[in-house]
């Protein structure tokens, strides 16, 4: 029999009590090597639960019981070689962040915190276009054919930012092409250095010759 082990879990969250899609927990079960289609992986309004094994000898396995209650119909996933990306939509709305991920208080030492994703609970706002968590595919569903897998939706991604984001790109191309005008300029002065230089070259040799 394989052994079977905690894979280490990261997490993170943002918080809203309006918009639900930014709502959730960022949760990644480190699983390298744990092909997609031998995986299961279940989720309920209170518990994260998944085993798969790693074909190395390893069975990967865990079990989480949630501080808060979350939907599984409006939470995501993406498998890949190394991991199984969750964002899980916190049922509740409300500003407050989760004090912890568990429902336990108990340190477990298989779980830390995603310091990559986490932003202070005040300045979320502020990370908000950053976030890619709204541009994950769908949840197949608990009785989907592949357990409820699956991959980024790369349509949605021109979504990211809502409207909200049009003016920071734009600001960057404008940037850029400030820039580039720049160059341009430069590039033109430099043209007329040497002219300049030879000019003066010319001018040195007419004075020495008078």
């Amino acid at each position: 029999m394989p052994d079977s082990v905690h894979p280490e879990v990261t997490w993170a969250q943002r918080s809203s009590d309006s918009e639900p899609e930014r709502n959730y927990l960022y949760v990644n079960l480190k699983t390298p090597d744990v092909p997609k289609a031998d995986a299961k992986l279940s989720l309920t309004s209170n518990n994260v639960s998944f085993t798969g094994p790693s074909g190395k000898g390893v069975t990967y396995s865990v079990s989480l019981d949630l501080y808060g209650e979350i939907d599984p119909e409006n939470s995501k996933v993406n498998h890949t070689d190394r991991e199984v990306e969750l964002v899980l939509r916190k049922k509740e709305l409300k500003m407050e962040y989760w004090p912890r991920l568990l429902k336990d208080s108990k340190k477990v030492h298989f779980l830390k915190t995603d310091f990559d994703k986490w932003v202070d609970e005040d300045e979320q706002d502020e990370a908000a276009e950053d976030d890619y968590a709204n541009n994950f595919g769908g949840m197949g569903g608990p009785g989907g054919d592949e357990g409820g897998l699956s991959n980024i939706d790369f349509s949605k991604l021109g979504g990211m930012g809502g409207a909200g984001g049009m003016p920071d790109l734009s600001a960057l191309a404008g940037a850029a092409g400030g820039a580039g005008a720049g160059e341009d300029e430069e590039g033109d002065e430099e043209e007329e250095l040497p002219e300049l230089e030879e000019a003066d070259q010319k001018g040195a040799k007419i004075q020495e010759v008078s």
